[in-house]
């Protein structure tokens, strides 16, 4: 049965999708685009072409229908009841480009894996990209929540940030205007980023490529990157790690139907198989509430829960003993 079977935007307000280039549809499951493959369905989809099939559609969107924006899903729980509104997906054709800008710096879009950014900056012999290669998800993701590893942050790359607002209308911010802070940054979350530009050093690629086995090195060995995961779960706290605190309140492998705290990594939560969103967001508030009875520490959801619960299935901060 369909979350918004009383009938969606798509139906209601047609002309707000008239004429454009990208794919648009209704009552699309988003747990086929989301790295833990769970959640509901978005109201209407829209994948523009690129930038400026963005900004057709923004400048038409009324404000007070819910818009989201997502990349590649790789650290989002989208809840079972769905997304209303709009969910703007975008695309590795329209967003997902990369190319050197000069001798030190590379251009990406807001769907360009990091991967990939961190393989081209290689290719061009710019050093200051290899943690990249370690970080699940795209550009855009690492630049609204300043995404890091290895002792690098992506504030340390940053020159300027190229976003549209909600009236589809151009700006420019520059690495001070992104306020950037641990796995934060201040910017509104009305803008979407499309693309950045970043800057990096002149670096010997044999440098590199020894860098960036080093971090899949790392990677293989500590973490779960061949399960449904969404990464780190819980942002560090001050002076701890997320894991370590979780080991501690004995909620290593701690299992909620088919969702679990990995048993190699315990800040990474999997779906070992047919987990919902609920199962999971159920695991975390229940792993919160024994690391804060524990310790005292209040952990913060790293991966970003969105959308809406089903009417029984509503999830409470810090549920305590529940498992």
């Amino acid at each position: 049965m369909s979350t918004f079977e009383d009938g969606n935007l798509l139906e209601t307000q047609p002309a707000l999708f008239e004429g454009l280039a990208g794919r648009v549809g209704a009552n699309v499951p988003l747990a086929d685009v989301t790295w833990l493959r769970v959640g509901g369905p978005a109201e209407v989809l829209f994948q523009p072409s690129d930038r400026d099939d963005l900004a057709t559609f923004l400048a038409r969107l009324p404000n007070d229908i819910p818009l989201l924006v997502i990349g590649v899903g790789s650290n989002l729980l989208i809840r079972d009841g769905g997304v209303p509104g709009v969910v703007v997906r975008l695309s590795a054709k329209g967003f997902g480009g990369v190319e050197q800008k000069s001798d030190t710096r590379m251009e990406a879009g807001a769907a360009c894996p990091d991967k990939r950014l961190s393989a081209a900056a290689h290719a061009a012999g710019i050093g200051g990209f290899h943690f990249y290669h370690g970080i699940p998800g795209a550009v855009g993701g690492a630049l609204r929540m300043n995404a890091g590893a290895n002792g690098t942050e992506t504030c340390d790359r940053v020159v300027e940030v190229h976003a549209l607002d909600r009236q589809g209308k151009k700006h420019v911010l520059t690495n001070d205007q992104m306020g950037y802070a641990y796995r934060h940054s201040s910017v509104s979350p009305d803008l979407i980023f499309t693309h950045a530009i970043f800057e990096g050093y002149r670096e010997d690629p044999g440098v590199i490529q020894s860098e960036m086995d080093a971090v899949q090195q790392h990677r293989e060995t500590v973490q779960p990157i061949r399960e449904k995961t969404g990464g780190s779960t819980f942002k560090n706290p001050p002076g701890s790690s997320a894991w370590k605190e979780i080991d501690a309140a004995g909620c290593r492998g701690l299992m909620n139907g088919a969702a679990q705290m990995s048993p190699m990594h315990c800040n990474f939560m999997i779906n070992t198989g047919s987990a919902t969103a609920y199962d999971l967001e159920v695991l975390g508030e229940t792993v919160r509430a024994r690391v804060l009875e524990k310790s005292g520490v209040r952990l913060e959801w790293e991966i970003r829960r969105l959308g809406c619960f089903r009417d029984d299935q509503i999830v409470q901060e810090y549920l305590g003993r529940m498992l």
